[in-house]
């Protein structure tokens, strides 16, 4: 297909074009095209659900989210926004007369209202730097919200004469961070509202310099206010420099309006403390905890505080698994929670005394859950094979809302998903996805990828991803092997913590198990066999290309650690540096930090041999492009086929849309090239 017709296809500003016939394959066109359904909120009285559907640009290079309700039980369904720039974080207020949302009409986002019908729109705030979230308190007579301010002193403060000098001036350490340079942190602001502007605006962290949320992923989740209105919990990690930078022990703050005071509500709870969230009458205050400091992946736990008697509880304590999200059922009796389990993602409940029941289960990711009364819930709902649509729950029964993309998947064959359990070195069982390609025939024989995931413990479940897109990667004729090999959440405590310190270790012999097994498979192309990843997963894919024993004709790894020595000391986050790395590489007494450092992939160049692709963003500060430069320059020196693609202008991620389809269309140009011989000519170069 031509660029323009790509172009065209994927920019998707109508609804002709959304509903235009993509073929019966899925492709990256298809993929681009999708509407990317998201945040439904229930209005006040339970009869409507507002939600947002973001549609990507690839001509104007950028994506637009509009705002859509329709009721309770998905019909009369309408569009409420048609702009030029994207509605979010939007809520009922008013009884569900009207709408409050951020918008950036000029400049930064601000807080805006509109009607319940999408008319009389109007900005409420003109904040210097912009909100990036906000929550209404009980009474709608003010607002928490969250907003930046400076951090840190420029050249020009130091030196008011040198007002263009670029230099920064670093002290110590946590000076960048994912993918900038820290120069503002978030703060929770509270001011009055009368439904036409802000007032009285009071930073409740004024003077302090830490973050609250947490950067760059904390949000709306991270504050909360108390059903009563006198009081607001916030999430902060109230550290900086080297000690934020080998801490995850973020806190529980309550503020009171009243005396502006704040207590600490998770004093001596040394991990990760987030997502404050009321029960209905003010009884308990429920939140997800991590019990190690230093450790970002360890099992999120379900507390709840009574706050009459300050009493704690951690209700999962015989619960092994860790959980993603929670809600109160509005009964207050019990919590809604999602978390990975066995592969898969399902909504749960638990009550007051630790009983756990199945809410919604499948072959299928559960992203979120929002509770309509005490035996219904809202849920976005995704599998590998088909993008978050809204659905419903009572009692157990699911009921679609939503079919954003039903046009355009209605005439196409997709893939088929099959769960293995495939037996590992050390006697266990591994959960392994295994997705086929559309028509997919036993007789014939298909080229493979394995897939490798990254993290390294985030789960292999029925996700549906816009770069890592299994669906698509077997709509183009391989089979994918997706295994949940060791260090991933969903098969408990043990499964998930053996990765850490075991770099290069148990991990690396599941993925190989799994293509061994897998291989043995008439319809699976042995001698065409290819691996990929990013994060964790690049640098398993770097780890592969020296040790797989010509198991692999063709790897691709994006965002990899390549060399764990420089990583350790070029990364920020130092906290996962010392627990998954095991510490510096310079503690010669360190036997875990020693074996990670021996297990590094650049160690293992000299056995290269495989022809292998590279992509990096020049904005990753979490794994520099350095990495995979350096493994380009490696691959180069020692005559190997390979190609890089840097990305000036992404992260970790790639998130633009026109350098998304460059992504995919060399992604696949890669790996055809060396998997598929008998369709392609092309000669080595």
């Amino acid at each position: 297909m031509s660029t323009a017709v790509l172009l065209a296809s994927a920019s998707c500003t109508t609804e002709s074009e959304k509903n235009a016939d993509f073929g019966d394959t899925f492709s990256i066109e298809a993929l681009q095209a999708l509407g990317r359904v998201s945040d439904p909120q229930i209005s006040p009285d339970k009869s409507k659900i507002l939600y947002g559907i973001s549609y990507e640009n690839l001509e104007e290079n950028k994506s637009n989210r509009d705002l859509y309700v329709m009721n309770i039980d998905g019909s009369d369904n309408k569009r409420l926004t048609e702009t030029p720039k994207s509605e979010n974080n939007a809520v009922w207020i008013d009884g569900g007369k009207k709408i409050a949302f951020m918008y950036a009409e000029e400049g930064a986002p601000q807080l805006w209202v509109m009607n319940a019908d999408g008319s009389d729109r109007k900005a409420v705030s003109n904040i210097e730097k912009g909100i990036s979230g906000f929550v209404f308190s009980p009474d709608e007579t003010k607002v928490l919200f969250i907003s930046s301010l400076k951090y840190g002193e420029t050249a020009a403060d130091v030196y008011a004469d040198l007002p263009k000098a670029t230099g920064r001036v670093i002290t110590d350490l946590m000076y960048k961070h994912w993918d900038e340079w820290v120069t503002e942190i978030p703060h929770p602001f509270i001011a009055d509202f009368d439904g036409a502007a802000l007032s009285n605006i009071v930073d409740i962290m004024e003077g302090e310099p830490y973050e609250g949320p947490m950067k760059p992923f904390g949000g709306v989740e991270s504050i909360a206010w108390a059903p009563d209105g006198k009081s607001v919990v916030y999430v902060s990690r109230k550290k900086t420099g080297m000690e934020y930078a080998k801490s995850t022990n973020s806190d529980l703050y309550q503020y009171s309006l009243e005396d502006k005071s704040t207590k600490n509500l998770t004093q001596g709870m040394m991990g990760y403390d987030t997502n404050p969230v009321f029960s209905p009458d003010g009884m308990y205050l429920a939140w997800l905890s991590m019990e190690r400091d230093g450790y970002e992946s360890d099992k999120n736990r379900i507390f709840i505080l009574n706050t009459k008697t300050g009493e704690k509880t951690d209700l999962t304590s015989d619960w092994d698994y860790t959980v993603n999200t929670i809600a109160w059922n509005p009964n207050g009796k019990s919590l809604y929670f999602i978390a990975h389990h066995q592969g898969v993602t399902p909504i749960f409940s638990i009550d007051l005394d630790k009983n756990i029941n199945t809410v919604a289960e499948g072959v299928c990711d559960y992203g979120t859950v929002i509770p309509v009364d005490e035996t219904s819930v809202i849920t976005l709902k995704h599998s590998m094979v088909r993008p978050d649509e809204i659905y419903a729950v009572k009692d157990k029964e699911l009921s679609q809302l939503t079919d954003v993309n039903g046009a355009i998947f209605a005439g196409m064959t997709m893939p088929t998903v099959e769960k293995r359990l495939i037996p590992t070195t050390d006697g266990k069982e591994m959960t392994t996805w295994v997705i086929y390609p559309p028509k997919f025939d036993k007789t014939k024989k298909y080229p493979a990828i394995l897939y490798c995931q990254g993290g390294p413990q985030q789960a292999v479940s029925q996700f549906w991803s816009y770069r890592w897109n299994f669906a698509l990667m077997a709509s183009n004729g391989y089979i994918i092997i997706a295994p949940n090999r060791r260090g991933l959440p969903g098969f408990g405590t043990e499964w998930n913590e053996q990765i850490s310190g075991d770099y290069g270790g148990q991990n690396m012999k599941d993925y190989l198990t799994a293509v061994d097994y897998m291989k043995q498979e008439a319809y699976i192309d042995s001698k065409h066999i290819g691996a990929t990843g990013a994060s964790y997963g690049g640098f398993s894919v770097y780890w592969l290309a020296g040790n797989h024993d010509n198991r692999f004709a063709a790897l691709f790894a994006h965002a990899g650690i390549f060399n764990t020595e420089a990583q350790y000391l070029e990364t920020e986050e130092m906290w996962f540096a010392d627990w998954d790395l095991g510490g510096a590489f310079w503690d010669k007494d360190n036997e875990t930090a020693q074996r990670t450092y021996a297990n590094s992939p650049h160690k293992f160049v000299g056995n290269w041999n495989t022809p292998i692709m590279i992509s990096h963003g020049e904005y990753d500060f979490r794994i520099l492009a350095s990495q995979g430069m350096q493994a380009f320059n490696a691959a180069k020196l020692r005559g190997i086929p390979c190609e890089m693609v840097i990305y000036p202008d992404e992260n970790h991620w790639i998130l633009k849309p026109q350098n998304a389809a460059l992504w995919h269309r060399l992604f696949y140009r890669w790996f055809d090239r060396w998997l598929k011989p008998q369709a392609n000519t092309e000669t080595d170069k």
